[in-house]
């Protein structure tokens, strides 16, 4: 029994590399991220990747340091059982909240391009069942969701691009002048909030690096996977900004939404925004699938109880709360407010706490 359950909790290399691509890309092509430094809006994009990459590396290194053992197993050993058991429940808790924001992102997103009509509701709780199908089946099917939905998403994004190219409304002249303002106001729209949104968000993979199906972590393929997304996403950044100029990708509620709406106003295609909005989606639902997986797989571990006992009140509370928030502004208002001071505790400070009691430890046991 322990041995099919083993067998079957087992991922590959590529599952976790093609995962960690699309749960980076999500929701962010929905927006300009790093807006308030205009045109060079890609240029934080680039200093709050480099900075998220560093944090990347301090994760590798906790997880290489405590092999086999997951988040919530390190907070116990290095903390404490109970106050490990208490911060990994709070660190669940973190997981349903990020997931709720993904429904309700799914939910007004339905109702502003495809649905208007149709109760959100009815549309999160569509989304909401799918997840809890795909984490009632287990990691397995969970990670073999990107294999196929990748390399779909990443041609029609490829596809977009070069019809942008082809009707000659990509200008990147609108990127100049480079760092007008110097290279503070970068900084200012890369810290925290690009290095919490999305690149920080990496904490998840301190629940899922252990899934793996070889010894240790596969590290080759969670670095060039990061890199490689990075790129896309600076590029998309700076795509948004050269289409529609710092001005209006700045004010836009979904930028590259009206990116491709461009093309429409060309009389070249209609309809191409269905299109974005369903590759939009597909990142949102992943994205919200695997921080509904990690709180489920968070409260396993605290209980001792199986994973599929919480799968269905996990989502009953990650749905329930979606409804929380009176209408989008607010939800807006909140996720680029308080949820994004309360970040950097969960995806810096404990992790950097986790690393310095590793070290400490390990110095320790070298001196005796």
């Amino acid at each position: 029994m322990v041995n099919s359950k083993q067998v079957k909790e087992q991922v590959s290399s590529l599952q976790i590399a093609f995962m960690i691509m699309l749960f980076e890309i999500g929701s962010t092509p929905l927006f300009l991220l790093g807006g308030t430094a205009k045109q060079d809006s890609w240029l934080a994009m680039c200093a709050g990747s480099a900075a998220g990459f560093a944090l990347l590396l301090v994760l590798m290194w906790i997880q290489h340091r405590s092999p086999g053992t997951d988040l919530i197993g390190m907070l116990k050993a290095h903390f404490g059982t109970a106050p490990g058991a208490f911060i990994g429940t709070v660190y669940s808790l973190y997981f349903a909240y990020q997931s709720m924001r993904n429904v309700r992102d799914l939910g007004e997103l339905t109702a502003m391009t495809m649905l208007p009509r149709t109760p959100m509701a009815i549309t999160m709780l569509v989304f909401v069942l799918l997840a809890l199908y795909a984490i009632w089946k287990g990691a397995e099917v969970v990670f073999r969701l990107p294999e196929v939905l990748l390399p779909v998403m990443l041609f029609f994004y490829f596809l977009l691009v070069l019809m942008l190219a082809i009707m000659g409304v990509i200008d990147f002249s609108r990127l100049a002048p480079v760092m007008e303002g110097g290279l503070m106001p970068v900084l200012q729209a890369a810290l925290p909030e690009i290095v919490s949104f999305p690149f920080g968000q990496m904490i998840v993979f301190l629940m899922l690096w252990t899934l793996w199906e070889k010894p240790g972590m596969p590290v080759k393929y969670t670095v060039n996977a990061y890199l490689l997304i990075s790129a896309f996403l600076i590029f998309m950044n700076a795509l948004n900004v050269a289409v529609l100029g710092p001005s209006i990708a700045g004010v836009s509620q979904l930028p590259f939404l009206k990116t491709v709406r461009v093309l429409s106003n060309l009389k070249f295609v209609e309809r191409l925004d269905i299109l974005v909005t369903i590759q939009l989606f597909l990142g949102l639902l992943i994205k919200m699938m695997l921080f509904y997986f990690c709180s489920v797989k968070a409260l396993a571990e605290l209980t001792g109880k199986p994973a599929k006992w919480w799968v269905f009140p996990v989502g009953a509370v990650i749905y329930g709360s979606s409804f929380l928030e009176r209408d989008y502004t607010q939800h807006i208002a909140i996720g680029l407010g308080p949820s994004l001071k309360l970040d950097p505790l969960f995806q810096v400070a404990i992790p950097l706490l986790l690393a310095l009691s590793i070290w400490v430890r390990g110095r320790l046991q070298r001196s005796a």
